[in-house]
Parts: structure tokens; sequence; C-alpha cells
């Protein structure tokens, strides 16, 4: 069963980012996905393929983070 992904989840990735994080933010969802380190800011893009691969787990999900604030 694939996993819906959106746009502002919060993510936890198998491998580190060479600055030590491992959490990032999905900023574009499609075919490549784009996403954006949580501690330095950097912006990496991955096929889909590669993107279902790499993550461990969704640590927030988009539409909990909105439901919160409100």
């Amino acid at each position: 069963m694939a996993i819906k992904y959106s746009i502002g989840d919060i993510i936890q990735s198998k491998k580190q980012h060479p600055c030590g994080n491992d959490q990032w933010e999905v900023i574009r969802v499609g075919m490549d996905f784009k996403m954006k380190c949580l501690k330095c800011g950097r912006i990496v893009m991955l096929p889909r393929e590669k993107f279902e691969k790499a993550v461990k787990k969704v640590l927030v999900a988009a539409h909990e983070a909105t439901e919160d604030d409100v």
C-alpha cells in the first residue's frame, strides 16, 4: 500500500544529510519530490521511486499541522 505524501509533510530519512540532520520538509510532490533540509535549508530533488526508498517515516503530516494551528 502506497503512502500518500503532501506538501508540508515533515519526514525522517533513512540516511543523514551531510549537515547531520535527517528531517526534511516536502515542498513538491509528483513524479519528482523536492524536499528541504530543516537544519541547513538545502533543497534536494529526487525521483519518486528513490524518495519512497529514502523515507523512514512521516513525523508530522501536513494536515495534522494545520489542524493544530486552528
